[in-house]
């Protein structure tokens, strides 16, 4: 999945496919491919599908040199889900003759019986990917197939409804046969799809900002809806074939609002998309026996077996996802695990021996105090494994084994998808090192998978209705000099990362406290009015936590509380609550960070900065 273009009309599509892909880029991808249509050396019509793994200039360059004159075609970047990131992996797939070509974003659960079902049919597939099922079901219905049962249509948009009602899963689907030339029948469930027509032919891609040079009057296509391009129109149905005209949406942003997806700055926007980077990272993740499935692991089960001992190396907001994640190992696994700032752990000699894991967390991938300890550890015999967000950067090219935490390009200088989803890559990891040790049956590794995966609809209750409660905690915390972040357990953890985050995008200085260490030296920070924010969700050590707020609260502190919703007692010492959905503990981390990073950003449009680009930072740190 990732990024999905079509165009149909009176130019050269190999140009405007590109052209597309290249808007996606931001999206993050492996591999970019087109399908376009072309003639034999007989005459015959063919399709061209020329795929590519990396970055899409290589695919350009190769389209360039081609000069292909087609004026249909479909294009597609990436991301792997099923399958690892390869040439023949890599999208658009087609079906056993290569007389359809399709892209497709999405998931298909039932994918493993539909492939056993087509290849005991005959069907030889080329990949490992879900989606040349697709491919297969469309061949099917066009052609007919009397093994299954199923009439040939010979209309490429009735067999791609066929083929639909055969999928289980979420797809955005663009297709092409070339018995119908410059015909692309799209297909939408639970997958984004944008269909515009322009002066000079139909468009269809995944995101808006594809299209924004062609047209700005657009139809986001529903669930169950379908559309045929032609390049003189085109023409919607419902999933009964049935024709419909949907509403047509006026796009009056700009290019670059229109890469923040109409959000008023980076920042929100990936924000807003977290609920989708924890659904993405655990697609595919987990096998019909219970079993965690990570293709990239890289690691056989017996060696992460004999792994005694786990270091989390990493910088910045990384190393506090290292520390919720040192809770989650120990807890799970039973190993001694240790969260060490990259900068620090290649100078003071730490005990490494060959049953030493030490997992390396950069969300670029090129963080140089980062890799410089890889390089360090391995030497002396340690086994690296990468949670990054990049395919094929240094730290997955020179790790073991990796987990991508498939959040796309994030462009803000403050990270917050790329920290849900390495929280989310590590819990997987912990619950792998769970299972290897035998600690974590098959049936609760099951349960816990799917409590994880719940967390994006929990995110996305927090994102649609606790913009009010932020914005009044920001609003008493803008004009304070400094801010206190306390916790216990995991709000420990989880109150560094949102005291990073206020200072980063506000530049209002605040620091991180374990709540029982107030009483300890902080509390002497203390005045009216000074801003105390508490991690105060439901676990087990919830009455401690309480009790230091009240020792906040006795000498005049402002108490902002990220709660459990249904607590009505935390309104007795707090002056502002921000409730979130409640969770196990175990998760309570990827809930209450999100909170805290509506509340940094709000105080620092409060304070007149730029959320985006924040002063003296950088993306990536490149050097020590």
């Amino acid at each position: 999945m990732c990024g999905i273009v079509g165009y149909t009309g009176q130019d050269k599509a190999a140009e405007i496919l590109v052209s597309g892909l290249k808007r996606l880029e931001y999206r993050g991808y492996d591999s970019a491919g087109v399908a376009l249509e072309d003639r034999g050396p007989d005459g015959d019509a063919v399709l061209d599908v020329i795929r590519r793994v990396g970055k899409v200039a290589g695919l350009e360059s190769e389209l360039a040199a081609r000069h292909l004159p087609a004026t249909c075609g479909i294009g597609h970047t990436r991301w792997a889900t099923h399958g690892r990131p390869t040439q023949s992996n890599a999208h658009p797939h087609t079906s056993c003759d290569g007389r359809i070509a399709i892209a497709h974003n999405g998931i298909i659960e039932n994918f493993a019986e539909l492939r056993e079902e087509l290849a005991s049919r005959g069907h030889v597939f080329k990949s490992e990917t879900d989606t040349e099922v697709f491919a297969h079901l469309i061949e099917e219905a066009y052609e007919g197939s009397a093994a299954a049962g199923i009439p040939a249509t010979h209309d490429l948009m009735a067999a791609v409804r066929e083929a639909c009602t055969h999928v289980v899963g979420a797809y955005g689907l663009a297709a092409v046969c070339v018995d119908e030339p410059g015909v692309i029948a799209v297909a939408r469930k639970d997958s984004p799809i944008i269909i515009g027509r322009g002066e000079r032919g139909s468009y269809v891609a995944s995101d808006v900002i594809a299209l924004i040079d062609a047209t700005r009057d657009v139809v986001v296509l529903e669930d169950g809806q379908f559309a045929r391009l032609a390049p003189e129109g085109i023409t919607y149905t419902d999933d009964q074939g049935e024709q419909i005209e949907p509403a047509v949406t006026h796009i009056d942003w700009d290019v670059d609002m229109a890469e923040k997806g109409g959000y008023p700055d980076f920042m929100m926007k990936e924000i807003a998309e977290q609920p989708r980077v924890v659904r993405d990272t655990l697609v595919g993740r987990l096998a019909g026996t219970g079993e965690l499935d990570i293709d990239e692991l890289g690691l056989t089960f017996e060696e992460l077996n004999l792994v005694d001992r786990v270091y989390v190396i990493a910088c910045g907001t990384s190393y506090h996802a290292g520390l919720i994640a040192k809770n989650l190992i120990e807890g799970w696994a039973r190993i001694p695990c240790e969260v060490e700032a990259a900068s620090e752990f290649r100078y003071r000699n730490p005990i490494i021996t060959p049953s030493t894991l030490v997992v390396a967390v950069s969300q670029s991938g090129e963080t140089a105090d980062t890799l410089a300890a890889i390089r360090d550890v391995r030497i002396k015999g340690a086994k690296v494994f990468g949670i990054t967000n990049v395919v094929g950067s240094p730290v997955a090219r020179e790790s073991d084994g990796v987990i991508y935490t498939k959040a796309n390009k994030e462009i803000a200088v403050a990270s917050t998808k790329s920290f849900i989803g390495q929280v989310v890559s590590l819990t997987l990891l912990a619950m792998l090192l769970g299972q290897v040790k035998g600690k974590l049956p098959r049936g609760q590794t099951r349960m816990l998978f799917r409590e994880l995966g719940d967390t994006a609809a929990q995110i996305q209750r927090i994102l649609d209705t606790r913009a009010e409660a932020v914005g009044q905690a920001a609003a008493a915390c803008k004009d304070a000099p400094s801010a206190l972040f306390v916790g216990r357990g995991m709000g420990a953890a989880v109150s560094h990362e949102g005291a990073l985050k206020l200072k980063e995008v506000s530049y209002l200085h605040a620091e991180a406290y374990a709540a029982g260490e107030m009483k300890h030296g902080p509390i002497a920070l203390i005045d009216p009015g000074f801003p105390v924010i508490a991690v105060a969700t439901r676990s087990a050590v919830y009455d401690k936590v309480v009790s230091n707020l009240k020792e906040c609260e006795a000498r005049g502190a402002k108490i902002i509380a990220v709660a459990t919703e249904g607590d009505e007692d935390i309104k007795q010492i707090a002056d502002h609550v921000i409730y979130i959905p409640e969770v196990r503990d175990a998760f309570s981390a990827i809930t209450a960070t999100v909170p805290l990073q509506l509340l940094a950003r709000e105080v620092a449009l409060l304070r007149g900065c730029d959320v985006d680009q924040p002063r003296n930072l950088a993306k990536s740190v490149t050097v020590e």
